[in-house]
């Protein structure tokens, strides 16, 4: 039955239909999930880092600043996206540019691993 069904469908379709249709699904999914090479990162968005992780160690918040990164890696792109829909509102505190700024570099797989490699970095050359 399953299969008159199925065969049913199939027929009443014109002939050609379904491979270009198939084909065409199947080119737009081939690049869902690929991951694109990273473009190095500006000099500005490096100091915004580097002032960010000098910062956490001058507070001495090294360790769980380092503790909270790795443990939000798996969720940097929310946060950015987070960070996207808030920025009306925190711009009201922080400037509009650099929460937009920081909103792009969460968007980057490596960002996060940089700051806490950073403040390692930091917190080594503070107390040797």
């Amino acid at each position: 039955m399953k299969t008159s069904r199925c065969y049913f469908l199939m027929a009443s379709l014109p002939k050609g239909y379904v491979a270009p249709k198939f084909s065409r699904l199947r080119s737009r999914l081939r690049h869902a999930f690929a991951t694109e090479p990273q473009q190095p990162l500006s000099s500005a968005d490096l100091a915004l880092l580097e002032r960010a992780a000098d910062v956490i160690v001058q507070r001495g918040m090294a360790a769980p600043a380092v503790l909270f990164l790795e443990s939000l890696g798996p969720m940097n792109f929310l946060g950015s996206q987070a960070l996207h829909f808030l920025t009306p509102i925190l711009s009201v505190v922080f400037p509009q540019r650099d929460v937009e700024r920081v909103a792009l570099l969460l968007e980057r797989r490596d960002t996060l691993s940089r700051l806490s490699t950073l403040i390692d970095t930091r917190e080594r050359e503070r107390h040797p």
